[in-house]
């Protein structure tokens, strides 16, 4: 009944009505109040943050990897270079499926296991939006297929990179080292920023020791992409700083000559200018093309050079732990002299063997027959093992080791690299913590002439003669001769003095020199046959070190041994004697007597570095510089060769 009389009162309708409008109205009101204040809030309040998110979905910053530097010889020969190539890239983050793209781009570019595997641990430790490569140094065929197929790969992109190449291949590998791929446990601990971008870092060798002065700093650019993740254009772009090239101490062309002097042998060769330590050559062979390593090396070529019994990765200039031999002769007779044992003119009856006092072990000279009277100057001259014998039980284990240390025997020579032995010299003190052992006198008798636990480097025993020939002023060795910035400013590397080895009398220096120069120039020398027709002096020492011990009364006969148990040959020296410009050791695995194997190496090396190239020309014959690297690698061979007939 109510309802009847609200339809007929007209006013009472008008009156809901209008409640009804009202109410509506103020929801419409509150709405846009509502939507007013969030565009207020979005467009004013938060402009720069949603702003930055928009600029965020569109522009990407990508980082510029530095241009690594460049290395040199002493000549200003390139020995490392930047080599421009092509690379392809992957962004996951743009990439539906990242294995069906991969399985995808296998049939454009040849893609090998260890690019599959490097490129996916970087897809893990890295971020979806990172560009990673799959393939470095793409060939041309590989660049055009993908070029054509582009449109078919979103968030797949083909950049050119700075890529390393050592264009002498394996002739310096040693003392350069190479770069390589940072891996996962180098990506931990270097510095993200500052590598964004960069793919690759120094692996061993100088390449690793001048790493930060090498890489550079890192640049960036803002770039425009659109939605496929193609770059429409640059916004904004910081130029990367590249690194500082490095002009080292080597001569390239004298590394050439020692390997081709050693030929196929296994060994070592090193030489350093006395004066300043630069090292001048430093070669370990057999060597390897470091430009295998560069951007990933697969896996059956590493096992080949892995397996190889005859170690081509092993640096044996470096790592190499050789018994001296006799090239300790002129140091431990120097340590006789300074410790009073002997005086250069003492002579002494040197038989075919020696014995202890109340021993019966013989410990055999290498002339069976002896060497009759002898004293100083002859037994360095003739490498008199039983003179050494004596004077070594005379001196005893702790004078000799004291003594031999001050020429950076058996400890690292802080050369600029990475990676050197220690060597060894024995002590009582040593063995008993090594051993739990005594020292006997026996081991006392054969340390004398380089034997038992004494091990050395062809690096330390050329530091060792180095300090010789300056009469006991050494100079640590060192590869960096200065370095170069991109705005031509060069700053030179110094000269660092190693403890001065006194003696009581700058007269023992003489003596045992004068000694040494005869050994290369006296026809009872060990070492006449490569210094008689030299045109300088040479002070030179010659060494054999036994690789098996022999029984008391066993011989040596080398034709009787295989070429793995033969011993290894060894030469030390300096030239010119009263002037020395150049020191240098050499070692020949297995090579046989150091006056046949080592000595012939090391003269062609000195001559090579002191003779003009007339004088050259008149040694080597008319191939001498005539460009053909081959023959005149042959001819210095020849003429090793010909010095040990």
């Amino acid at each position: 009944m109510a309802s009847r009389d609200f339809l007929k009162n007209p006013k009472l309708e008008e009156r809901y009505f209008r409640a009804r409008v009202y109410v509506v109205a103020f929801l419409v009101f509150c709405c846009i109040f509502v939507l007013g204040a969030r565009l207020f809030h979005l467009q004013i309040v938060s402009n720069e943050h949603y702003t930055t998110l928009s600029q965020d979905n569109r522009v990407r910053v990508v980082p510029i990897a530095p241009t690594r530097g460049l290395i040199f010889d002493r000549n200003l020969k390139l020995l490392a270079d930047n080599k421009s190539t092509y690379q392809i890239e992957i962004t996951p983050v743009q990439v539906d499926d990242l294995q069906q793209v991969v399985q995808q781009l296998g049939e454009y570019i040849q893609l090998e296991e260890h690019h599959l595997k490097k490129f996916f641990e970087d897809v893990k430790r890295k971020q979806s939006f990172e560009s990673i490569p799959l393939k470095l140094n793409l060939n041309e065929i590989e660049v055009a297929k993908f070029s054509v197929n582009r449109h078919r790969f979103p968030g797949v992109e083909i950049t050119a990179r700075a890529n390393r190449f050592y264009p002498f291949s394996g002739m310096n590998t040693h003392a350069l080292g190479y770069v390589g791929r940072i891996n996962a446990q180098e990506a931990q601990r270097i510095d993200k920023q500052k590598y964004s971008g960069t793919t690759h870092i120094g692996k061993v060798g100088v390449e690793k020791f001048y790493e930060d002065v090498l890489h550079g700093e890192v640049g960036y650019q803002h770039i425009e992409i659109n939605a496929q993740g193609r770059k429409l254009r640059v916004l904004e772009k910081v130029l990367p700083t590249p690194g500082a090239d490095l002009v080292l101490s080597i001569d390239a062309h004298l590394q050439k000559i020692a390997q081709h002097s050693l030929g196929e042998r296994n060994g070592s060769v090193v030489a350093m200018d006395p004066v300043t330590g630069e090292v001048l050559v430093f070669v370990s062979t057999p060597t390897f093309d470091p430009n295998l390593f560069v951007n990933g090396i697969s896996s059956k070529q590493y096992s080949l050079l892995r397996d190889d019994d005859d170690r081509p990765l092993f640096n044996r200039a470096l790592r190499g732990q050789y018994p001296p031999g006799s090239t300790i002769k002129p140091m431990m007779a120097l340590a006789g002299l300074h410790y009073g044992a002997v005086w250069a003119g003492e002579t002494m009856y040197a038989g075919p063997f020696y014995k202890l006092p109340g021993h019966e072990r013989k410990y055999r000279d290498w002339k069976k027959g002896g060497h009759g009277k002898v004293d100083m100057y002859k037994a360095i001259i003739q490498s008199c093992d039983v003179y050494f014998y004596t004077l070594a039980t005379e001196l005893g284990i702790d004078k000799i080791s004291e003594f031999l240390v001050q020429f950076n025997l058996g400890s690292r020579t802080e050369l600029d690299t990475w990676g050197e032995a220690k060597g060894l010299i024995p002590s009582v003190q040593w063995k008993k913590a090594v051993y739990g052992q005594p020292w006997y006198p026996g081991e006392t008798v054969i340390t004398g002439i380089g034997q038992g636990y004494m091990l050395t480097t062809p690096l330390q025993l050329a530091t060792a003669t180095s300090a010789l020939a300056m009469r006991g002023q050494g100079i640590r060795p060192r590869f960096l001769r200065s370095t170069r910035k991109q705005d031509q400013t060069e700053e030179s590397a110094s000269a660092t003095a190693m403890p001065y080895i006194n003696v009581e009398s700058e007269l023992y220096w003489d003596q045992v020199i004068s000694a040494m120069i005869d050994v290369a120039h006296k026809p009872n020398g060990t070492a006449f046959r490569i210094g008689k027709d030299a045109k300088y002096k040479i002070a030179g020492k010659t060494g054999t070190a036994q690789v098996f011990g022999l029984a008391e009364d066993e011989e040596y006969e080398e034709e009787n041994v295989s070429e793995k148990l033969r011993d290894h040959g060894l030469f030390i020296a300096f030239a010119p004697a009263d002037d020395p410009r150049i020191a240098i050791a050499v070692i020949v695995e297995n090579g046989g007597g150091g006056s046949k194997s080592a000595a012939p190496v090391a003269r062609a090396v000195m001559d090579h570095y002191l003779l003009s190239k007339e004088e050259l020309i008149a040694t080597y014959g008319a191939n001498y510089g005539s460009g053909d690297q081959q023959q005149f690698g042959k001819s210095s061979a020849a003429l090793a060769s010909s010095l040990v007939q």
